[in-house]
């Protein structure tokens, strides 16, 4: 008799138990904050997703971040990292575990934040980010500077004060938040911004970017600490000034930039010069190049007074020049005389040579040379026109067989496409009905389970649902007072009923009250049992 109740235990497939345990364990716990130690951790899942695990030294918990939450998370999981993890405590039915969907991470203390900035420090240190080699020159003075900060603090408003002491130049500001969610990736894409611009477009290009935020802790300045502000500093073509913090902050694009400010204000004071030490400068060069240039003039001055006492009398220069052209004056006549003679001469011999009989036999011999030029024209034009045609043809022959037998693969390839179609269409008329079969089988199931799980397949099996006015489960006696009215659900229809106090105790033998009422105890059981009855008579 002890196995006997046993036998009306309700069946579970499976997955119904597992589905059963997951609302246990989401309702039991729903939110919880665990802290430990990240494993397992090789980067985020092809779909986006990140798995990992959480331990400690006793136990072990896998975690899961989905793929909207992870790109939205201000601190990853990195290998190694102690953290607080809050999320949702469920079930993974397909392995029998259960698991937290993450959905905030943090560092746990300001121990493990040293810990990642050192070990992200290590890492862009080794790729070359913060070499002195790649880090450029800033421009003596820019004609307009690029500021990534908040725009609604007093960082803006003293890089503005000290450049307008200094030397007012023209500010070009790029609003971002500097702390939060968001803000990391909001001034990297200033600063990636800032270096699209065209050199001469419609929106001028800075020539020198200042990345300014005031003073916190280190979880506030955590945003300057993230790899893709480090590498858009790094990778900025303008020269960046990092001026982020106090002077005793260091965040790691202070590395990356070209120079490293300890305050906004001293970043506008590198920026550019001061105006009037640069005037008092000018005007002492001034000076210095004045002065430098009378006395180089004096000099020059005595020099020349030197050389003109040094020089010898005009008539001493130009004494030999004169005597030199009176000779050639005297040789002049004799030598005009002589050179019209010798071109005399030449022209007559010239004209001696110029006869008609010789004009006439050089025109025949040239009428001559163009009549056969002119006939090998001809036969070279015949032949290039014959060549020409034969090869047409050629190509022509060619042209045709090639079309013949283009047209004879593509009609086999028409052939055997059209066998594919109709295989395939006959493959997916069976694939369609094989689909259709197995919802049908799932539809089934699904209607197996529901009805497994109905509370009318409980009342099926003789149990009754108890409801008040308001159509409300009664669980207790005790919730029901004496008079309620009360509807009573069996499998085959509803009941209604007057709930009675109970009869005084040793009252049991007496009569009972004639009451009607549909709520009277059913005749073949004991009052007082709450069980299914002897299945054996006693």
């Amino acid at each position: 008799m002890g196995e006997a109740p046993r036998i009306n235990i309700v069946e579970f497939t499976v997955s119904e138990l597992s589905a059963a345990l997951r609302r246990t364990v989401e309702d039991s716990y729903g939110y919880v904050r665990v802290r430990g130690e990240v494993s397992g951790f090789r980067g985020a899942h092809g779909s986006g997703h990140a798995y990992f695990a959480l331990k400690d030294e006793g136990a072990r918990i896998e975690a899961v971040i989905w793929k909207s939450v992870f790109g939205r998370m201000r601190i990853k999981p990195e290998e190694g990292l102690e953290v607080i993890a809050t999320g949702r405590l469920t079930t993974y039915p397909g392995r029998s575990t259960y698991q937290i969907v993450i959905e905030s991470l943090e560092p746990s203390g300001i121990g493990a934040l040293m810990a990642l900035l050192e070990e992200r420090k290590r890492k862009l240190s080794a790729e070359g980010l913060f070499d002195d080699a790649r880090k450029q020159l800033l421009p003596f003075l820019p004609s307009l500077i690029g500021v990534i900060t908040s725009p609604t603090g007093a960082v803006i408003r003293d890089i503005l004060h000290r450049l307008t002491e200094r030397f007012p130049r023209r500010v070009m500001v790029w609003p971002v938040r500097v702390q939060g969610d968001g803000s990391a990736e909001q001034v990297a894409a200033a600063i990636h911004g800032f270096n699209a611009l065209p050199v001469a477009g419609p929106i001028p290009r800075p020539d020198l970017l200042i990345v300014a935020r005031g003073g916190g802790s280190l979880e506030d300045l955590w945003s300057f600490n993230d790899e893709i502000v480090v590498r858009a500093a790094a990778a900025s073509v303008i020269p960046l000034i990092s001026a982020v913090g106090h002077e005793t902050d260091i965040t790691l694009i202070d590395f990356a930039a070209d120079r490293r400010a300890p305050t906004p204000t001293a970043a506008a004071e590198m920026a550019v010069p001061v105006r009037c030490e640069l005037v008092a400068d000018i005007e002492a060069l001034g000076r210095r190049s004045r002065i430098g240039w009378s006395r180089s003039l004096e000099a020059r001055r005595t020099e020349l007074r030197a050389c003109i006492r040094a020089w010898p009398a005009p008539d001493v220069l130009l004494g030999v020049p004169r005597q030199r052209m009176d000779a050639a004056a005297e040789r002049l006549p004799r030598a005009l005389k002589a050179n019209a003679q010798i071109h005399l001469t030449h022209y007559s011999r010239t004209a001696v040579r110029l006869t008609p009989h010789m004009l006439r036999t050089r025109l025949v011999r040239d009428a001559d040379r163009v009549r056969e030029l002119s006939a090998r024209h001809e036969r070279a034009a015949r032949t290039l026109a014959q060549r020409r045609r034969e090869r047409l043809s050629v190509l022509a022959a060619r042209l045709q067989v090639g079309l013949r037998t283009n047209r004879d693969v593509h009609r086999q390839r028409i052939l055997r496409d059209r066998e594919r179609l109709g295989t395939l269409l006959g493959r997916a008329g069976r694939a369609t009905m094989a689909v259709i079969e197995r919802r049908a089988a799932m539809v089934s199931r699904a209607g197996g389970v529901l009805g497994a799980l109905s509370y009318q397949g409980v009342l099926a099996r003789g149990f009754a649902l108890v409801r008040d006015p308001d159509g409300q489960p009664v669980r207790t006696a005790a919730a029901v007072p004496s008079g309620m009215r009360l509807d009573i659900e069996f499998a085959d229809g509803h009941l209604a009923a007057v709930a009675e106090p109970p009869p005084p105790p040793g009252a049991d033998s007496a009569a009972p009250t004639e009451e009607p009422g549909p709520a009277k105890p059913r005749a073949g059981r004991p009052r007082g049992d709450p069980g299914q009855g002897n299945l054996f008579g006693h």
